[in-house]
């Protein structure tokens, strides 16, 4: 059938972002499942139902590819943590705090297996390679932005953000150890610990 304006002939290629997405989709799923080691560019290129060149297309290796689904990761969650903090008031810092801490424990234990897969299994070679963590940032640039409107005063915001990003993961991690974990007291206890840190002054 000729193409019409009616029945218009189907595109042969998808936009280069939806490619490089169904690959990243394609390796996350088999990585659950198979793990990294395992699991080949040709299953990967299999998965996503392309080329094996498109793939080199979007990606020098696996192991790009790799840091490209950590940091999908991160923008996922740091994502998800801005929506549910811009969902309370402006003004209500408290609230604000509270909302971010239940978010990202919602969001790392969702995506738990996702995280002990892609930053467990994964170490880049590259000793230069950044380690920046754009969640601790967010939360830095955060407290920095409370303290400046009076809703508590913390002198290192990113030494600060730091120390609490690691005691929520910690956390995290443990209870998500357990058999059954109880989202809401881990929230609970979380939020009440971030905000005495907030709260609490130097001696």
């Amino acid at each position: 059938m000729k193409p019409t304006i009616e029945n218009p002939a189907r595109p042969r290629t998808k936009p280069a972002g939806i490619r490089r997405e169904e690959l990243l989709d394609a390796a996350e799923q088999l990585f659950l499942t198979r793990g990294i080691a395992a699991t080949s560019v040709d299953a990967i290129v299999g998965g996503a139902d392309v080329a094996k060149g498109t793939f080199y297309l979007h990606f020098q290796s696996k192991e790009h590819l790799l840091a490209a689904l950590q940091q999908r990761f991160i923008d996922d969650v740091c994502a998800d943590l801005r929506a549910a903090v811009d969902k309370c008031p402006a003004g209500d810092w408290h609230a604000r705090l509270r909302a971010w801490v239940f978010a990202a424990v919602d969001g790392y234990l969702d995506r738990m297996a996702l995280h002990e897969v892609v930053f467990h299994e994964f170490r880049p070679d590259d000793p230069h390679a950044s380690h920046r963590n754009s969640t601790v940032d967010q939360l830095a640039e955060f407290l920095a932005e409370g303290t400046q409107a009076g809703a508590w005063s913390i002198e290192d915001p990113r030494l600060h953000a730091i120390m609490l990003f690691h005691a929520l993961h910690g956390a995290v991690h443990d209870a998500a150890a357990q058999a059954k974990v109880n989202r809401k007291r881990l929230a609970r206890a979380l939020q009440t610990f971030f905000e005495r840190a907030v709260a609490a002054r130097p001696v």
